[in-house]
């Protein structure tokens, strides 16, 4: 019975993520007739967005300290109701300020979305199978990513633009409705009357750990880089590989399906070492090393002359972000546990939307005035430099001390305890 609902469990995060990532995209195609619509000019719609990512980078940490908190069932029904419907009120815009106001209350919902997959992801499973489930449960984002123009379209062609918002926004409110009928006690399923008392990590005291700060240094560095790929591709295949507007259509999503794939068969093969002997730590970082290692590929993208072979190679960087990312979010759980997962999450989140925030403008004065060069060499250079510096800082990935929140047999890193 327990076994039956942890896995079904696994599926609704696969779905909620999935969810997050269609919803923040059906705004990038509906709002080509919006635009001819409502008359909203390229600058209002970079303000549009700007307000999805700046309530997105402050909810990954508050909604991650809350969900470390509530718990991952009561923070995930807030998390995912939200941004659904806020995504349905998307549906009944008729002005600017609603359309800033309402992607406002998206980004504030989607913020807790992948905090709380994680902590309910260590909720459930043992190091051995918790890799896998945040594969599996991350990876729904991926997937979402590649339906979502495919099917924005159809949507838009069968029920117009608004039914693009408002059909996702009603499947994510009737998601809700399941998840919260789903028995969650743990412990209640192993027939335990009494549940675990929930202690958490104040957040000054994480603050004050070195360990909080490498994973929040790493999410900072390598999100633009995620961010790159995402917004950029289609512009460089465009603009340098001359590919049609209806081409891109047909190899945009195959990167992103990579990533899908990588993010369960990078917690697979962990999970896998793990049962082979290996330690938590020498199973994560093995992934982590062999996704930097596949990192290293990326420069070729601008010296290959097939446009084929280029998507191909953004394929292969995509599953090795997908190999890194999944083991990255575990190797978070593996050391702070129920105790603070989610806001360790949340932080290093938003340490990456800021990033992306403040460097994309960066990026497109780099490619204007230069080209795309700098930045593919960039892309594969700095997972191999995260690597190294995962390995220096964070000798051992194991659970943190109870008492001093330090890695066992290591002195504590804080000048307090929790």
């Amino acid at each position: 019975m327990r076994n039956n609902i942890r896995w079904l469990i696994v599926f609704m995060l696969f779905v909620a993520t999935g969810l997050s990532f269609l919803d923040r995209q059906v705004l990038s195609i509906a709002i080509i007739k919006i635009q001819e619509e409502f008359k909203i000019s390229d600058v209002e719609y970079g303000l549009i967005n700007t307000s999805f990512l700046i309530s997105y980078a402050i909810m990954f940490t508050v909604g991650g300290w809350l969900i470390d908190r509530v718990g991952g069932k009561t923070g995930l029904a807030v998390s995912v109701g939200l941004w659904s419907v806020a995504n349905s009120l998307h549906a009944v815009m008729h002005s600017f300020t609603q359309l800033l106001t309402f992607r406002f209350f998206l980004g504030m919902g989607e913020g807790g979305c992948f905090p709380g997959a994680a902590w309910t992801v260590y909720r459930w499973f043992d190091n051995k199978e918790r890799a896998l489930a945040n594969g599996i449960a991350i990876g729904g984002s991926a997937i979402g990513a590649v339906v979502a123009p495919p099917l924005t379209i159809w949507l838009s062609t069968h029920y117009g633009w608004r039914g693009g918002f408002l059909i996702p926004g009603l499947t994510g409110i009737a998601w809700v409705a399941v998840w919260l009928l789903i028995p969650w006690r743990k412990e209640q399923l192993q027939g335990e009357t009494q549940p675990t008392p929930v202690v958490t990590i104040p957040l000054l005291t994480l603050l004050r750990n070195r360990v909080t700060w490498v994973f929040i240094l790493i999410r900072f560095m390598l999100d633009p880089v995620f961010y790159f790929m995402m917004f950029w591709i289609p512009k460089y295949l465009s603009a340098v590989r001359n590919v049609s507007f209806e081409e891109i259509g047909t190899l945009f999503w195959i990167p992103f399906l990579a990533l899908g794939v990588a993010n369960i068969l990078g917690g697979w093969l962990s999970g896998r070492l793990i049962a082979g002997g290996f330690s938590v730590n020498k199973a994560r970082k093995t992934v982590m090393g062999l996704a930097a290692a596949l990192t290293l590929t990326a420069p070729l993208i601008e010296w290959t002359s097939s446009v084929n072979m280029a998507v191909a190679l953004m394929a292969v960087f995509m599953f090795a972000h997908g190999f890194w990312i999944t083991n990255y979010i575990t190797a978070i759980s593996d050391m702070f546990g129920q105790k603070a997962t989610s806001t360790v999450v949340g932080l290093s989140g938003t340490a990456g939307a800021l990033s992306g925030l403040l460097l994309n403008p960066l990026m497109g004065a780099v490619i204007q005035q230069y080209s795309y060069r700098p930045l593919w060499i960039a892309s594969g250079l700095l997972y191999p430099l995260a690597f190294l510096l995962l390995r220096w800082l964070i000798p051992r990935i194991q659970e943190l001390d109870r008492n001093n929140h330090a890695p066992a047999g290591e002195p504590s890193p804080l000048p307090e305890t929790a």
